[in-house]
């Protein structure tokens, strides 16, 4: 076994592609997607902290919920390094990096109540949407429409996943005013 080290590719650099898409262009479609791996990193680890730590009468559909999201996330994240990879970049993969690259801002370690802890989630997703749609227009404007047509599949879970926590959110509930005094 070797014990002699080498490296393949430097972080923060494009090499050219068995996919043919131009350099120049790569460069700016790799920086886009780690912006948007940082960001789903972010997102994956507040989203497994709420699941953690969720409470109340409604504990077991919304921590089921919150582990349906995050390992969607999780599994974007790995499109999206794998695609990063694919047309010639190094996905970001260090925490510190991660964090640093990250658009949005990440929760404090606090445990706070199910409906801040939803609310907060919803606002990092609303982030990563408008994210994920200027990055669409990115891909499609330098005609890498395979990264255009991932994202946008993954846009579609994302907003999806958003919409059901906007309706968790709501103050509508079956539950009868008497019921509660």
């Amino acid at each position: 076994m070797s014990t002699q080290k080498s490296t393949r590719q430097q972080a923060g650099t494009v090499d050219e592609n068995a996919l043919r898409l131009d350099a120049e262009k790569a460069e700016q479609i790799v920086e886009a997607l780690n912006g948007d791996l940082a960001n789903a990193y972010v997102l994956y680890h507040q989203l497994h902290k709420h699941h953690w730590n969720v409470e109340g009468a409604e504990f077991l559909e919304v921590h089921v919920f919150l582990q349906e999201v995050y390992e969607d996330v999780e599994a974007a994240a790995d499109e999206l390094a794998e695609r990063l990879q694919a047309i010639g970049g190094v996905p970001h993969a260090g925490m510190t990096t991660l964090a640093d690259e990250a658009t949005v801002e990440p929760e404090d370690e606090d445990v706070y109540d199910v409906r801040t802890s939803l609310a907060s989630d919803l606002e990092m997703m609303g982030d990563i949407i408008e994210s994920y749609r200027e990055h669409v227009a990115l891909a499609d404007g330098l005609g890498d429409y395979a990264t255009s047509q991932t994202l946008r599949e993954q846009l579609e879970t994302l907003e999806e996943h958003a919409h059901h926590i906007e309706h968790y959110l709501e103050d509508d509930s079956l539950v009868v005013e008497s019921a509660t005094n």
